[in-house]
């Protein structure tokens, strides 16, 4: 998946992320991100790095939200491989 299209899953997932009333609060006490740092880092591929990172934490929340946008359930975690950090280690 190319960088572009990465960003436009992580934008869509965040904008699932914050009408989710039970898990947006979650999401903001793990993370500690307020509403106003997710408005202003919604464009920073870093941020959406972590939105993706925190649903990939929990296969019913990729699900949800997969479902929800009409994405592959994989999409997230392709996602997140093509933003910052997210490269999978390769151990060989």
């Amino acid at each position: 998946m190319k960088r572009e299209q990465a960003e436009i899953h992580a934008l869509q997932a965040l904008a699932w992320l914050a009408g989710n009333e039970d898990l947006l609060p979650v999401f903001m006490g793990a993370t500690g991100a307020s509403a106003e740092d997710m408005r202003s880092r919604a464009e920073d591929p870093e941020f959406l790095g972590s939105v993706l990172d925190f649903l990939l934490v929990d296969d019913a929340w990729v699900i949800a939200c997969c479902d929800a946008l009409d994405l592959p359930r994989d999409a997230l975690m392709r996602a997140r491989q093509a933003l910052p950090g997210g490269r999978l280690a390769n151990w060989t």
